[in-house]
């Protein structure tokens, strides 16, 4: 069809970079597939179980059921320019040049879409998802917080993370609890996550602003939460014909995402927001 699978170097240098500049893929699950869909099948009732007698009869008792949730991925493109002059030195890198170029695009459009897509030919948020607990506070401060930890049943605050953008930490970086102490702690070790009472603090430069009524920080366990699928490969079609002198890159990924383990609304709230 005029086009090429990537090599495996540029492939995973763009995988690599995606890594390193996109938090929600630190924090999500993800799903390497070899299709247009990823099913998962959730359990949507648990088995049943009663109390009897020694000698009293047993009744049958309801099995788990389970449902398939569809992950469709949407296209993700970019399509930088370079002058032939430029592909000729033979200096220049391309692979890094094009993995350069598509590493600020790819990741700056995931995100967003992880975050508040609306999953029309891209990923649906988390936000967005009508499968996420919401929960209204009366303050944004400390206590607002706590009720964010605690909202979540215990299971999903284990590996629990708090997300929220730069300028909603700016403000959460200030809160003291009675004592006087701020509740945000810098990471002990390079490399690691702040912690804001006691949970890694991410940041998401896509989460909304404080104020607005928007949910402006995120708290749960993101791994179990939400999926990331991946389909295999990236594809580049090299075309030297439709902007001369220039060489056009046009690369292009599938990804889809959305909110897993929330079939059950809020009996399985593993992320709530305020």
């Amino acid at each position: 069809d005029g086009s090429l699978i990537a090599p495996i170097e540029t492939e995973t240098r763009i995988d690599t970079v995606l890594a390193e500049v996109s938090p929600m893929r630190r924090l999500a699950t993800i799903r390497t597939i070899g299709g247009s869909v990823f099913r998962k099948p959730v359990r949507t009732s648990g088995a049943q179980s009663g109390w009897a007698g020694e000698t009293e009869a047993r009744v049958e008792t309801e099995a788990p059921s389970l449902e398939l949730v569809d992950f469709p991925t949407g296209e993700l493109y970019a399509m930088p320019a370079a002058t032939q002059a430029l592909l000729d030195d033979s200096v220049a890198d391309v692979d890094a040049w094009l993995a350069e170029e598509v590493r600020d695009v790819f990741a700056a459009q995931e995100t967003a879409a992880f975050v508040s897509g609306d999953g029309v030919n891209k990923p649906r948020g988390f936000l967005t998802s009508p499968d996420l607990g919401a929960l209204d506070v009366s303050s944004f401060d400390t206590d607002g917080l706590l009720d964010l930890i605690y909202a979540p049943l215990s299971r999903y605050r284990a590996n629990a993370s708090f997300v929220m953008n730069r300028r909603t930490i700016n403000a959460v970086r200030k809160f003291k609890d009675a004592d006087g102490n701020y509740i945000w702690q810098p990471a002990l070790t390079a490399g690691s996550p702040s912690t804001l009472l006691g949970y890694p603090l991410v940041e998401m430069e896509d989460m909304p602003d404080i104020g607005g009524g928007a949910s402006c920080v995120a708290f749960g366990d993101f791994r179990r939460g939400y999926l990331i699928a991946d389909r295999q490969g990236v594809r580049v079609l090299r075309d030297p014909y439709s902007a001369k002198p220039h060489v056009l890159f046009y690369a292009t990924r599938r990804v889809g995402g959305d909110v897993t383990d929330g079939l059950q609304g809020a009996q399985v709230k593993r992320a709530a927001a305020f």
